[in-house]
C-alpha cells in the first residue's frame, strides 16, 4: 500500500482498505453509529443524574459503565472515520499509537473490572437482600470504580511498554482500524513470545480474573432463582439482571477470541471483524439492553423527557 503523504515515520492503520469502493458508505453507518452509542449513553447518565428514584449501587455503576463506553469507543472511532474519508489520515505516530492502545487498554480493563462490580451488585441484591443496604454502601461502590481504573491502569501500561520496547522493521502496516496489541506484535522483528506471555498471564489476570468473579456471581444468582417458587418471582428476578448478562457474553465473547486464541489461527482482516464486536457493536447495544428490558429505566427517561419538554 502506497501513500503520498509528507509523514514517513509511524505505522499505516490499513483498517478497511480492501473496500475503497465502499469506504464512503462505510464511514456514514460508523459515524451514525458513533453518534447513536454517544448519545444513548448520554442519555443513561443524563438520566441518572436526574433521577432521585435511580440512586441506587445499580443504577451508580450502570451512569459509571455509560461514561466508560462513552471513552471507550472515542478513543479509535474518531482515527477510523479520519481514515476512512483520507489515506493521509491513515498513517499515526509511534507516540500516538502507543497512546492510543494505552487508552483503549485502560478503558477496556476497566471495563472487564466494572462488569464483574455490577455482577457483584446484582449478587449482593438477589442472594443477600437484608444486608444489601450495608455492603453496598456509597463508600464501596466508589472503591470498586476507582480500583477498577488504577488496576486497569497498571495493566495497560505494562502492555503498552512491553509492546513499543520491541523493534520494529520492515513493513509498517497495522492489519487494524488501531492500534491494538496482537497486530502491532506482528510487525516486530524480534521473537515477541515474551509478549504472548505478558498477554496470557497479565491479561490474562484481568479479563480472564474478572470474568470468573462475574461467572461465579451468576452461578449463585441462577442457583437463588431456581430455589425460588413462584414462577413470577423467577421471571422478575432474572429480569434484573438478564440485560447485564447478554452485554457480558457480547463483550467477553469477542474479547477472549481476539487476545486469548493461537497465534497460527489469525487470519488477514480478521482482527478488524472480531475487534468491531468489543469496541463498536457492544457500546451501540449497552444503552438499548440496558433501557429497554427495564422498566424502571424506561419510566425515568420519559419522566425526564417530559419534563424538559413541559420547562
Amino acid at each position: 500500500m502506497s501513500i503520498n503523504c509528507t509523514i514517513v515515520t509511524g505505522f499505516i492503520l490499513l483498517g478497511f482498505s480492501g473496500i475503497t469502493q465502499h469506504q464512503i458508505s462505510v464511514f456514514t453507518i460508523f459515524l451514525c453509529t458513533y453518534i447513536i452509542t454517544l448519545a444513548g449513553n448520554l442519555s443513561i447518565i443524563i438520566t441518572y443524574k436526574l433521577s432521585p428514584s435511580l440512586h441506587t449501587p445499580m443504577y451508580f455503576f450502570l451512569a459509571n459503565f455509560s461514561l466508560l463506553e462513552i471513552l471507550y469507543v472515542s478513543c479509535t472511532v474518531p482515527k477510523m472515520l479520519s481514515s476512512l474519508l483520507s489515506d493521509c489520515s491513515k498513517v499515526i505516530s509511534f507516540s500516538g499509537c502507543a497512546i492510543q492502545m494505552y487508552c483503549f487498554l485502560l478503558f477496556g480493563g476497566t471495563e472487564c473490572y466494572m462488569l464483574a462490580a455490577m455482577a457483584y451488585d446484582r449478587y449482593n441484591a438477589i442472594c443477600h437482600p437484608l444486608l444489601y443496604t450495608l455492603i453496598m454502601r456509597e463508600i464501596v461502590c466508589i472503591r470498586h470504580i476507582v480500583g477498577s481504573y488504577v488496576i486497569s491502569a497498571v495493566n495497560s501500561l505494562i502492555h503498552t511498554v512491553f509492546t513499543f520496547s520491541l523493534p520494529f522493521c520492515g513493513s509498517n502496516e497495522i492489519d487494524h482500524f488501531f492500534c491494538d496489541v496482537p497486530p502491532v506484535l506482528e510487525l516486530s522483528c524480534q521473537d515477541i513470545w515474551v509478549n504472548e506471555l505478558v498477554i496470557f498471564v497479565v491479561g490474562g489476570s484481568v479479563v480472564i480474573g474478572s470474568f470468573i468473579v462475574t461467572m461465579i456471581s451468576y452461578i449463585e444468582i441462577i442457583s437463588k432463582i431456581l430455589k425460588l417458587h413462584s414462577a413470577s418471582g423467577k421471571k422478575k428476578t432474572f429480569a434484573t439482571c438478564s440485560s447485564h448478562l447478554i452485554v457480558v457474553t457480547i463483550f467477553y465473547g469477542s474479547t477472549i477470541f481476539m487476545y486469548f486464541r493461537p497465534r497460527s489461527s489469525y487470519r488477514i482482516g480478521q482482527n478488524s471483524l472480531v475487534s468491531l464486536m468489543y469496541t463498536i457493536i457492544a457500546p451501540l447495544l449497552n444503552p438499548f439492553i440496558y433501557s429497554l428490558r427495564n422498566k424502571e429505566v424506561k419510566s425515568s427517561i420519559k419522566n425526564v423527557f417530559l419534563k424538559q419538554m413541559k420547562f
